[in-house]
């Protein structure tokens, strides 16, 4: 059975808008929290800097030189741009769990999340024998969880703070606009459809999140998401996914921080999930709506000629 709610009113909104909120807000409390622990202590801070400026890093050379070869003042090292960054994560996340300046940093993440797309270092090139282990798929799939946060982001800016915000109880703001949800519920279920799309067409390439599942049940999913029909049901199956992942990574943890780090970006992929179990995604684009815009397309240019069923704009 599912939940009867209206995903267009303002006060179901403000519910959405808290659980993507605190989703988003958890991705960057653990993992600011997981690099400051090991950066703030020196046995660790080494490591940690090798990791990501070397090839299995997340910054690759272009960025390296812009950073760190005399572009920015001389402070400016590996070391401290981590912890700068960490720090920030960390800050920000616990913002927008508080609720605070909710639209400006769904904005500022919603770009910024872009740019750990570029700085990968991948090597595609065919017939290019590598000599050091690097990333050989598209950064774009090594990265396409970050993508659909991206879009999380942009879904959040435009409900609002949501519930138990500050923004709401302190500064005044509206919880939520009540924007029509169609709209925001096919950005949201698109972004999360990419995640199961590439980790089920490219799954057992390097580097291909997959959750640990069959290919096929993955594209299942992302087809059933992008096409519109019975999102509820995917959107569950999703959730399902998600769940069992994040509850599997529990036995091979170190500790409670590094399994809380390697489950952080599921953190925000659930709340979507279950956003769209319970408010559907949206009805802009369905399957269903796109075979009658083809039929009516087909009919004007092989049929009369004219598009009788479309509105008619004023001349």
């Amino acid at each position: 059975m599912h939940l009867n709610i209206s995903p267009n009113t303002a006060a179901t909104q403000s519910l959405l808008a808290l659980i993507l909120r605190v989703g988003l807000g958890l991705v960057f409390v653990i993992g600011g929290s997981a690099k400051l622990e090991r950066l703030l202590t020196p046995s660790k801070a080494r490591g940690i800097v090798d990791e990501y400026v070397g090839p299995l890093g997340y910054i690759n050379q272009t960025f390296l030189d812009w950073l760190f070869a005399g572009h920015l003042p001389a402070f400016v090292t590996p070391w401290s741009f981590l912890t700068f960054l960490s720090t920030f994560e960390l800050i920000s996340g616990a913002m927008l769990i508080a609720g605070l300046m909710v639209r400006a940093q769904a904005v500022l993440w919603a770009l910024l999340l872009w740019s750990f797309v570029f700085s990968l270092p991948v090597v595609t090139t065919p017939g290019v024998k590598l000599a050091t282990a690097t990333y050989t798929s598209p950064a774009e799939f090594v990265q396409i969880r970050d993508i659909a946060l991206s879009g999380f982001f942009f879904v959040l800016y435009n409900l609002g703070p949501g519930r138990v915000s500050l923004d709401a109880s302190r500064f005044g703001l509206p919880a939520a606009f009540g924007r029509d949800w169609d709209a925001l519920g096919l950005l949201l279920r698109l972004s999360l459809a990419s995640v199961f799309l590439v980790g089920g067409l490219f799954a057992g390439y390097n580097k291909i999140t997959t959750f640990g599942m069959p290919g096929l049940l993955l594209t299942a999913i992302g087809v059933g998401l992008v096409a519109g029909v019975g999102v509820r049901y995917f959107a569950l199956a999703a959730v399902a996914v998600l769940a069992w992942f994040m509850l599997s990574k529990i036995a091979g943890a170190s500790g409670t921080i590094g399994y809380l780090n390697s489950v952080k970006r599921e953190f925000a992929l659930l709340a979507g999930a279950a956003v769209l179990a319970a408010a559907d995604g949206g009805r802009s684009f369905a399957l269903d709506k796109a075979w009658r815009s083809v039929r009516e397309g087909l009919s004007v240019y092989v049929g009369n000629g004219q598009a009788t069923d479309l509105p008619q704009r004023n001349r």
